[in-house]
């Protein structure tokens, strides 16, 4: 029996995430080196704390894998009050980078909590919608999935807004697939616009970065996004080649993190960046595959959550890097530098295999 089971995880998914993990390596290394050697003396910092972290993320993975995501579902509430506990201690005990108070610091490691609420919502909503009586088109059924979302949404915004919004996005999503309607999510849509508009205006630089991407040539916060643009247009049809970008050497700040996609833009070109998003098309794919064909509403739920996690992060950070949308800090999964994300990353593919697992 065991054996049978082992045979139905999904391998297509399986080999994606290894293509990213390795892909994610690389680019990486080539994004990084300069600021490694330059901060830290040593041009593999950056991508030796990743592997690390990879490293970590896929022992994670496949425990997480083998064991019935029925199980850790039923744990879903206990992950999300964890998840409210470690977003509150952020406010109080975080540490600083780069002006964000995003991190609780773990002896001499650090750990981002706003990643691990992803994971916790991804689960707790599912369990929530399956716990609900009535009908998924009810008004209640929607509210309470929202009601439900809005609490660790509002302490991750309060110092992490890019984040808030991927966890309202995962609440949507997860209500568009479980509802049988379209017009309910108009009204959907506009609490979420209103949710967000309180959050810029609590912060006058929220606002300013709406002035900036309108007109990113006026302000001197525009420099990333216009040497962003440089890097991606300079790219061309097929680059200028693996490690020969020139925009990662101080031109595009942190050019390992949230615009690392314009580094692949100008080292890949339009061939290198277009299969980069091949890889996450398979992605997401295998995951909708994996949602449709469960047996179960929190397998189909848990699945697709993760699904749309992966697709809106993908969207938005690549939405940002092109300034068709305004900058929020937003990175790109499995490539981005972030240890505490490729961690929660790995773990959310093993929830995804331990799915597909019990499959028809």
């Amino acid at each position: 029996m065991r054996k049978e089971k082992e045979k139905k995880i999904d391998g297509t998914l399986l080999v994606t995430v290894w293509i990213l993990l390795g892909l994610g390596l690389v680019i990486l290394y080539s994004a990084s080196a300069y600021n490694g050697r330059v901060r830290f003396h040593d041009p593999a910092y950056y991508f030796k704390k990743q592997l690390f972290a990879s490293a970590l993320g896929v022992i994670g993975m496949y425990a997480v894998a083998k064991i019935d995501y029925r199980r850790l579902f039923a744990l879903a509430p206990w992950f999300y009050a964890a998840s409210l506990a470690l977003s509150t201690a952020v406010l109080f005990f975080g540490s600083e980078y780069n002006g964000s108070k995003r991190w609780l610091k773990l002896g001499p490691l650090s750990f981002q909590p706003s990643e691990f609420a992803k994971m916790a919502v991804i689960l707790f909503l599912p369990w929530v919608m399956e716990h609900t009586k009535g009908r998924p088109d009810s008004l209640w059924f929607m509210t309470k999935a929202v009601l439900c979302t809005l609490p660790i949404a509002a302490l991750v915004g309060s110092n992490n807004l890019s984040t808030a919004i991927i966890l309202l996005g995962i609440c949507a999503f997860l209500i568009f697939i479980s509802h049988p309607g379209y017009l309910p999510f108009l009204g959907i849509g506009g609490a979420g616009i209103g949710f967000i508009a309180v959050f810029l205006m609590m912060e006058s630089y929220r606002l300013e970065r709406l002035a900036i991407w309108r007109n990113p040539e006026a302000y001197e916060k525009g420099f990333q996004t216009i040497q962003g643009l440089y890097a991606i247009g300079s790219g061309r049809i097929f680059g200028c080649g693996l490690g020969k970008g020139l925009q990662k050497l101080g031109f595009v700040p942190e050019a390992q993190n949230d615009m690392i996609f314009s580094i692949i833009c100008e080292e890949g070109g339009l061939f290198g960046a277009c299969l980069v998003i091949a890889v996450f098309a398979v992605l997401i794919w295998r995951l909708m595959v994996i949602s449709i064909h469960a047996r179960d509403l929190g397998g189909a739920l848990i699945a697709g959550g993760i699904m749309g996690h992966i697709a809106l992060q993908v969207i938005l950070n690549i939405a940002v890097v092109t300034n068709t949308i305004p900058n929020t800090g937003i990175t790109l999964p499995f490539i981005s530098y972030g240890g505490t994300s490729v961690l929660f990353l790995l773990g959310e593919m093993g929830l995804a295999l331990s799915v597909s697992r019990d499959t028809d």
